[in-house]
């Protein structure tokens, strides 16, 4: 990696022990870095309980918040659908039961939930089994009308479609694990006999079209990729004789089918068999539920969603405010909602543009006062506690503590005292959040950054959070110079989410 994330500490000059505010004096030399010449920066920071301002550079201007943008949909989530929502997951059917036969369709309906898992599935099976049922002489019905069928957002970039942080949303979804990855499967493969193929497995086992030339032979490395628009993957490449699996997750095309299959397997295990085919449509209004599954609260979702940035999650979140408000479960209805809901949260609708939940989308603009005033805000709601809870923290190591900051500003005044939410894609960065400073001082910030092309610089983030928090008033205080080693990524995947490539 051409970056080096290392953070040199050392003493304020003199001069800047001088000027009458060294905070301003320190920030302004963080942000004079190089590499931000010609981008666009912006830092805001106030006082956390009285809002005087002590750092403010383009607060108005708009940037493109990349995960940061998560604040405002989890907050609003938190605000429009309630820290107790849950998703519900229902069997039901209009037809009668007689004896083990149920004489018509299965409806396997979904509202959203971004968090169903394989197992939750055969939970649902075994259910409907324990009513006695044995064969459904209908069809499986799989229905996803909850939310509409426009899977992917506007303004997501086409050759992000088949990486699993980009994937489809759906009314009716599997996650593969318990990082809450809906839409995705991982492939896993491992060696075979030397000299062979190597093994490719499916988690979960969804019926992928798998075209493998792996081979068992030392000296490669594997390459998953599926096909633009389609089910077909492809592997290639060689793994070691002995090695352990190599795990490559991956979006798939239309979850709805997908599932529909899934539980067909589901239904087979405990015993019942589906006589008529597959199906897709709407639940009739008069169906009865012969089986619910429910998901865990919007409260305890915030955790994987925070702290690993994950983009399903706020997707979900989006299309289910705008079905609750507008009885639309699609992008352009959750939007709308967040909209009206954003006044509550001390910030202005009118100040802003966004086009999905996660910030993904390149047409989202947002600015430092926006992130900022909903900071102050959040602080006075009976959800804050949590949602505060669920922030990535500098420095912890933990990953379900740390999030996409464990391995950041470790060893510093930040670490285990700063609290924020990451954003980083190409040409973007951003760090959002809380951090109390060394007076004991509870500030808010908001720093973005813009339309830089070297690497992405979370050293200079991280300078400028440490700088916040070691910060004493009317003293100069040690100062942070942020280094790097200048150029591009290699890899433009650098620059994502550490959470998205799943290295922290």
């Amino acid at each position: 990696m051409l970056l080096s994330l290392s953070l040199v500490v050392g003493l304020t000059t003199g001069a800047a022990a001088d000027v009458a505010d060294p905070l301003t004096a320190d920030l302004d030399r963080i942000l004079g870095d190089s590499r931000l010449a010609a981008s666009a920066v912006g830092l805001v920071v106030r006082d956390a309980e009285t809002g005087d301002l002590l750092y403010s550079r383009s607060g108005r201007t708009r940037f493109q918040p990349a995960s940061t943008a998560k604040l405002v949909t989890s907050a609003v989530a938190l605000e429009g659908l309630g820290p107790e929502h849950r998703w519900t997951t229902d069997l039901a059917t209009t037809a009668p039961v007689q004896g083990a036969e149920l004489m018509g369709d299965l409806y396997l309906r979904g509202t959203g939930d971004p968090t169903t898992l394989a197992a939750d599935y055969d939970d649902l099976a075994a259910q409907l089994a324990a009513t006695g049922v044995r064969t459904v002489r209908g069809a499986l019905v799989a229905d996803d009308s909850w939310f509409d069928s426009v899977p992917l957002g506007t303004g997501w970039a086409w050759d992000d479609e088949p990486y699993y942080y980009s994937a489809q949303t759906s009314a009716l979804t599997i996650a593969p694990d318990t990082d809450y990855d809906s839409g995705s499967v991982i492939v896993q493969v491992s060696p075979g006999v030397a000299g062979g193929p190597a093994r490719v497995r499916v988690d979960p086992p969804v019926d992928l079209d798998i075209r493998s030339t792996a081979t068992t032979a030392s000296g490669g490395s594997i390459s998953v990729q599926r096909a633009h628009g389609s089910n077909v993957v492809h592997v290639s490449g060689s793994i070691a004789p002995g090695a352990g699996p190599q795990a490559t997750y991956i979006s798939v095309d239309d979850p709805t089918a997908l599932v529909a299959g899934l539980f067909r397997k589901s239904l087979a295990a405990k015993g019942i068999t589906v006589a008529g085919g597959t199906a897709f449509r709407a639940t009739p209004q008069s169906a009865r539920v012969l089986a619910t599954h429910r998901s865990m609260t919007l409260r305890e979702l915030l955790v994987p969603f925070l702290k690993l940035s994950n983009n399903m999650h706020a997707e979900a979140l989006i299309k289910s405010l705008g079905r609750k408000y507008h009885g639309e479960g699609s992008w352009p209805a959750g939007v709308r909602a967040l909209e009206s809901l954003l006044p509550n949260l001390g910030a202005d609708p009118l100040t802003m543009n966004m086009f999905d939940g996660s910030g993904v989308s390149r047409m989202d603009v947002l600015s430092p006062d926006l992130f900022v005033g909903l900071l102050r805000a959040a602080r006075a709601k009976p959800w804050f506690q949590s949602w505060y809870d669920a922030l990535p923290i500098a420095g912890m190591s933990d990953r379900w503590v740390g999030g996409t900051l464990r391995n950041r500003m470790a060893g510093t005044a930040a670490a285990g005292n700063l609290r924020a939410k990451t954003g980083s894609m190409t040409g973007i960065s951003a760090l959002s959040g809380y951090v109390t400073n060394a007076d004991g001082r509870k500030l808010v910030f908001s720093l973005m950054l813009n339309n830089f092309v070297s690497s992405v610089p979370r050293d200079i983030e991280d300078a400028v959070a440490v700088r916040l928090a070691s910060d004493r008033a009317g003293q100069a205080q040690p100062g942070l110079q942020a280094r790097a080693v200048p150029g591009k990524s290699a890899d433009p995947r650098l620059d994502l989410e550490c959470s998205w490539t799943k290295s922290c």
